[in-house]
């Protein structure tokens, strides 16, 4: 195998990671060089009328710092050599720049209320089944069809001629180098790419009023699309290292990570504040049923991601996160857990993508709500309001299984479940049970593993993403789950379900 050393930095929405992915004629090694926490800042504004609204924005510049404090780590620990740096994010938002390059406005977060509405004007403009037939992907509240709808409806005056819009990965390429290109994991995920041509809708485009050469070019995952600049390579002690278009979107990076032997077989869960359930398939699937089950056809790396975005363990971090404000110190995660393990099993259950758990002020009170509205018991510990979330999701990836083998016909015989989440034994051995079928755990770094992947195969230091899966096997443990308690699970997902309709 040729030799080569990248650079992936991967940025989540509760955290950043930077790593060095070193490829040498013993195999692949991942090591992390840069760590550290963000999260959206949060405040009151009072609109024309008086009335306060809740916004919510990214600090770009914090983020971009830390990309930079990661090179110098670099240099630190690894050497004055980089062939490649790769950029992968969340799948949401974005910049509109000026012509000269100064962003219009602050980078609003996703789960900001300004967007509460706007599927309803969206449908308005282009009908849904026609909206679904070209780019592929379901409605979502956070999704750039919406949040540009929203800009040219509320921000118009701000565009001028030559402005241009960059989604969130695409800013820090812009920064490192001034690239404006998006690849098209992340153009695809947007609700504004033809699933088929990988190319802007104009159609789409037309339809929302929004400027096609506002739009980026779309790049092919692996394209070279800009080198670092000369300045700033020179004050991170570092070469002109070449900048490589990833699976920008994280959940292609993390696709492209998991050690599946047979797609077609296999169910792979992307496990995080958001879980990413679904199969890879050749081309975009745009049924009608694929339609009314909320599937979304999402731009891998030589393939499509049949997946739903389901909320993943969002629902426990800021449970966690209410708690620590009304102790006003950390909780141990072991402790947490425990206390979860002890706690009795099937007491409720919720529907994890319930609006009500999207954004609540209070997820606590947000879930004894909807408990209460759906006559269930109230929780006495807090051990069981962890233990009714991490049962509930588990549900809801059966669930989302049987709706993704209705639709392509073929059964799941195996599940991977990657990124962060894999470390969770209590939740993988739950998907086990639910399900029934065996969960292969790992690579816990997927997406950054997926991000170094193709910019090796960008660089020639490897020919597919089928030749890495060995490295990976082989560079990271890889944990099996086996089905326990199946025919008490299977009794109480009918509750579940009948909980849900």
């Amino acid at each position: 195998m040729k030799t080569g050393q990248v650079f992936a930095a991967d940025l989540g929405a509760s955290g950043g990671k930077c790593f060095a992915g070193i490829f040498s004629k013993e195999g692949f090694r991942l090591a992390e060089v840069h760590r550290f926490g963000h999260e959206a800042s949060s405040l009151l504004i009072s609109d024309a009328r008086g009335r306060l609204t809740e916004r919510m924005y990214w600090d770009d510049l914090l983020l971009f710092q830390n990309i930079v404090k990661g090179l110098r780590e670099y240099r630190r620990s690894v050497g004055a050599r980089l062939d490649s740096i790769g950029v992968d994010t969340w799948g949401a938002d974005g910049l509109v720049m000026s012509p000269v390059g100064d962003s219009v406005g602050k980078m609003y977060a996703y789960r900001d209320h300004r967007l509460d509405g706007m599927i309803q004007k969206v449908k308005a403009r282009i009908d849904a089944r026609r909206m679904y037939s070209l780019t592929g992907i379901h409605f979502q509240p956070f999704n750039v069809s919406n949040q540009l709808r929203w800009f040219v409806e509320h921000r118009k005056a701000a565009l001028q001629r030559g402005s241009f819009y960059l989604p969130v990965p695409s800013v820090f390429y812009f920064y490192l180098g001034g690239v404006r290109s998006v690849d098209s994991t992340w153009a695809s995920v947007t609700q504004l790419m033809d699933a088929r041509t990988r190319k802007w809708s104009g159609e789409v485009l037309k339809k929302l009023g929004i400027p096609a050469d506002l739009m980026p070019p779309i790049v092919a995952p692996g394209k070279k699309v800009g080198r670092l600049y000369p300045q700033l390579a020179k004050a991170v002690g570092l070469n002109q290292a070449k900048l490589i278009a990833v699976g920008g979107h994280d959940t292609a990076s993390a696709y492209a990570a998991a050690p599946v032997k047979r797609p077609e077989e296999a169910l792979i869960i992307s496990s995080g504040t958001w879980s990413l359930v679904g199969r890879l398939v050749s081309r975009p699937v745009t049924t009608d049923e694929a339609l009314a089950a909320n599937l979304s056809n999402e731009g891998g790396i030589g393939n499509t991601r049949l997946l739903k975005n389901c909320m993943g363990t969002w629902l426990v971090q800021e449970l966690k996160r209410g708690w620590q404000n009304a102790d006003g110190h950390e909780l141990r995660w072991a402790d947490l857990d425990r206390a979860t393990h002890e706690s009795p099993s099937f007491t409720a259950f919720v529907d994890p993508d319930a609006p009500v758990f999207y954004n609540p002020p209070d997820m606590e009170r947000a879930i004894v709500n909807y408990l209460n509205k759906t006559r269930q018991p109230t929780p006495a510990a807090r051990g069981t309001f962890l233990r009714i979330v991490y049962e509930s999701l588990a549900l809801k990836y059966r669930l989302v299984n049987e709706q993704i083998e209705q639709v392509t016909g073929k059964p799941s015989r195996v599940i991977h479940i990657v990124g962060g989440g894999s470390r969770n034994v209590m939740l993988n051995q739950y998907a086990a049970n639910a399900i029934g079928l065996p969960v292969i755990a790992g690579p816990e770094e997927a997406t950054a593993i997926g991000n170094c992947m193709v910019q090796a195969l960008g660089l020639g230091l490897i020919r597919s993403l089928p030749e890495a899966l060995p490295l990976i096997r082989s560079a990271f443990p890889i944990r099996e789950y086996r089905p326990e308690d199946t025919s008490r699970w299977n009794q109480v997902y009918e509750r579940f379900k009948r909980l849900l309709r």
